[in-house]
């Protein structure tokens, strides 16, 4: 049985104009949930203003709850970048509400009363932004968890490290996971402060942040209505005009997901380094095989998971770059372009997210140490010299490698230790 159509004229007229990504509005639950939860409250601060009769209220926050449950996905249908400042996305809520609630509820009139597309969207975007940041923290707390356990597994063994790719001196086997759990604990830190200035809103400001067509018994009673409904900590804007026209919030949490995906791309390919070979790569670790390399080479084990990892990072750096520039391109006393900033984070969250689970679980997680490679790497040539600049000086150590060559010198330094 094909499901009642529940958008009307306005939704149906953003769809056929302005469709040209298929990044549909029903590809972003977190922002369906998050804005379905604000027209809710938005109801019931107007019927606590005085302004909508209980009816009416009634019906709308029961429309929402019924909405939120997801059945009707599939009514959100705009193209979430189009023209005018998001106003086809505000519009296709307004209108599926209103004919879920039905009452009469008016789609503008009701549903959307006090609000403009501007304060309606900012707002939905932070709220739906909380919410996907809140899980990918725990995949990120996850992947910390493994990393400490690599730490603990690796930290009795020693190899060798490398610097411009040439050998250096010993290091402990875990120094790579220690200096990736510190890294991804002090910007998983550093996210979480950024997100609390999503938690300012500036709902009641309407367009420009004036505040202009929104009656201030409503004005009273939104932010109330809001942290009620929605249990979050959010407090009300004392700079609207920045909201406005700066959400350099969001560009904050960008740059925040943007480091944590380099940091795991770097994970990720020093995972391929380290795993090459087997006969003629570095072979020092082993990272499990998860499905046929090649389909040529018999029993290949390619390190695609961490590929994709870097694939991740490198599409989430494109998204990253464009909401910079699009930061800029506000112009006058609107940033028009909001709405496809806050999408591309919304989705740079979840392509992070996702990576991140599938990197911890099926690579990271399995990777076991080569012992037979690693003893020798740990026992070459290089730190062995670097053990003998402390006792010989750098200069005449180098001017013996220089005459002798660096096997020479190395074999005899190995002959006085054995010596003693």
């Amino acid at each position: 049985m094909e499901t009642q159509i529940l958008y009307g004229e306005q939704t149906k007229l953003t769809a056929r104009n302005m469709t040209f990504s298929d990044w549909k509005l029903r590809h972003f639950p977190e922002f369906i949930d998050a804005a379905l939860n604000i027209k809710a409250a938005c109801a019931i601060a107007n019927y606590r203003a005085g302004e909508l009769s209980e009816e009416k209220k009634d019906a709308i926050v029961a429309a929402c709850k019924e909405l939120r449950l997801g059945k009707y996905r599939n009514q959100f249908i705009v193209d979430v970048f189009h023209g005018g400042g998001g106003i086809g996305i505000n519009m296709n809520f307004n209108e599926v509400i209103a004919n879920k609630a039905g009452h009469d509820v008016h789609p503008v009139d009701d549903v959307n009363m006090n609000q403009s597309t501007s304060d309606f969207c900012h707002t939905a975007m932070r709220i739906a932004l909380m919410y996907s940041t809140r899980s990918l923290l725990g995949v990120l707390d996850d992947m910390c968890n493994t990393a400490d356990q690599k730490i603990k597994e690796f930290k009795p063994y020693t190899t060798i490290a490398r610097t411009c790719w040439q050998d250096g001196m010993q290091i402990e086997a875990s120094a790579l996971f220690e200096g990736f759990k510190q890294a991804l604990d002090y910007r998983k830190n550093s996210l979480e402060r950024s997100i609390q200035e999503l938690t300012w809103i500036n709902m009641g400001y309407t367009v420009v942040g004036t505040g202009t067509g929104a009656s201030q018994a409503y004005k009273d009673e939104i932010e109330k209505a809001l942290r009620e409904y929605l249990n979050l900590p959010l407090a009300m804007t004392q700079k609207p005009y920045v909201h406005a026209q700066y959400p350099y919030d969001l560009v904050q949490v960008s740059a925040q997901i943007k480091m944590i995906s380099g940091i795991l791309s770097k994970l990720a390919r020093d995972v391929r380094i380290l795993s090459s070979g087997p006969e003629t790569g570095l072979h020092e670790w082993n990272i499990p095989a998860v499905q046929k390399g090649s389909s040529f080479f018999p029993g290949k084990v390619n390190p695609v998971i961490p590929e994709m990892v870097i694939q991740c990072d490198l599409l989430i750096s494109g998204n990253n770059s464009i909401m910079q520039t699009a930061l800029s391109m506000g112009e006058v006393h609107l940033n028009v372009w909001e709405e496809m900033m806050g999408f591309l984070l919304l989705e740079n969250v979840r392509m992070l997210r996702r990576a991140t689970r599938s990197f911890n679980q099926r690579c990271v997680s399995g990777i076991t140490l080569d012992m037979e490679t690693m003893a020798r790497y740990a026992n070459a040539s290089i730190p062995l010299v670097v053990q003998a600049k402390e006792e010989y000086g750098y200069e005449k150590l180098s001017e013996r490698i220089k005459k002798e060559g660096l096997k020479g010198v190395v074999a005899a330094i190995r002959e006085r230790r054995k010596k003693g």
